[in-house]
């Protein structure tokens, strides 16, 4: 029984020499693959990236988009949309800017910002800002009654425009924007000759309820308290008053004027 157990041993310590005594096999050769290119570092220009001023040409090729609306020379036919046309360049970009950061609601135009940079915004400012308005024809009918009976509309909105109200609870509109309604563009205060009566009408309306251009630090409460003195009579002689206003060299010819005449018609 002993012996067996030697012979078992033994047996298997050869096997285990045996094993050992073959020659081994030779290790796989693993190649690395070749690494890829890093993709390229591109600087992303922030929302409140420092843009230079307005290239004007620049912005005649982005303003094609602009076009459908507010006209390729900025004189928009429909008076639901305002005419960007002598608009000062800041007061543009500043807008555009308000859209993009949802602070002025106007999903439209949230749409048509959304993808614009500061630079671009300059860009179509200053494109903008390069072509002439032309000026509508302001109302000359008689109001029929009230406190202001016997007046025209346009004259009702001359006086507003150029003395605000007696009681002080409107200012001039001139004393910002100009006796020829040109605005100021130090102060990016608007130019607001020849522009849409109706779009005009639609934005005091919109001031004297409240409407706010721009949030905290950024907001201009400024026309909303100006506009809360004013009665729809008065919006509505003040609108039509703008849309005739320009300087007399600027004055549109008859045929500019029958267009605009149909176009609001």
């Amino acid at each position: 029984m002993k012996f067996t157990r030697i012979l078992g041993v033994a047996a298997a310590l050869a096997a285990a020499v045996a094993v050992a005594q073959e020659p081994a096999t030779e290790p796989a050769t693993v190649t690395a693959a070749p690494e890829a290119a890093p993709a390229p570092i591109e600087t992303l220009e922030a929302d409140n990236a420092v843009a230079h001023r307005g290239d004007a040409q620049a912005g005649a090729g982005k303003a094609a988009v602009c076009a459908a609306c507010h006209g390729m020379d900025g004189n928009s036919a429909d008076p639901q949309y305002p005419k960007l046309a002598g608009q000062h360049e800041r007061y543009i970009a500043r807008q555009l800017a308000l859209y993009k950061s949802m602070e002025r609601d106007n999903a439209i135009m949230l749409g048509f910002a959304a993808t614009l940079s500061a630079q671009d915004m300059r860009d179509l400012g200053a494109y903008f800002a390069s072509q002439k308005v032309v000026a509508g024809v302001a109302d000359d009918s008689v109001i029929a009654e009230g406190p202001n009976a016997g007046l025209k509309f346009y004259q009702l909105g001359e006086r507003l425009y150029r003395f605000g109200k007696a009681d002080g609870s409107v200012p001039s509109c001139a004393a910002c924007h100009g006796p020829a309604g040109a605005g100021n563009p130090g102060s990016a205060w608007p130019n607001l000759a020849g522009q849409h009566a109706s779009y005009t009408a639609n934005a005091l309306t919109a001031f004297r309820n409240g409407t706010v251009w721009g949030k905290g630090n950024n907001a201009n409460a400024i026309m909303a308290g100006v506009a809360g003195g004013l009665t729809d009579e008065e919006i509505q002689a003040l609108a039509t008053y703008i849309e005739g206003l320009h300087n007399a060299a600027d004055a549109p010819s008859a045929e500019a004027l029958a267009a605009a005449a149909n176009a609001e018609g």
